[in-house]
């Protein structure tokens, strides 16, 4: 679109992680590692504690996009690399602050958005891109 420029930054969303959110994604999901649930495990492994799914990290930044462009069906690709886990103590959870850029205009009428997620000032997705194609 003609109001869509290289650079644009999409609204910031911040959201929180916390041990239910981990518990109720690893039943949905069927990804049953203790690493997820059980603190001592987590632990026993050599993790600071109980970590967030990588899936439900990506689930949550993709978000960005679909409130940006408002269909969820006009996203044609999407891909992260997971570089670092969000640490989810007991608690009241953690804050994870998720962003995107326009990283470019493409000739076929689809835009790339970069992804960022951030938690604890770190990136915790390397690489996340996703594509749109808008009206």
């Amino acid at each position: 679109s003609a109001d869509v420029e290289v650079g644009q930054q999409l609204p910031t969303l911040n959201m929180t992680f916390t041990r239910e959110h981990l518990v109720a994604y690893a039943h949905a999901s069927g990804d049953m590692n203790p690493i997820h649930r059980e603190e001592a495990f987590a632990k026993s492994v050599g993790l600071p504690d109980v970590i967030a799914h990588g899936m439900l990290t990506m689930g949550r930044a993709i978000k960005v996009v679909t409130d940006w462009v408002g269909d969820p069906i006009a996203i044609v690709d999407y891909s992260v690399r997971m570089t670092r886990p969000v640490v989810v103590p007991a608690g009241p959870g953690v804050q994870v602050e998720f962003g995107g850029t326009v990283g470019a205009i493409n000739d076929d009428g689809t835009v790339r958005i970069d992804l960022s997620a951030v938690f604890d000032g770190q990136t915790v997705l390397g690489q996340a891109r996703a594509t749109v194609r808008l009206s």
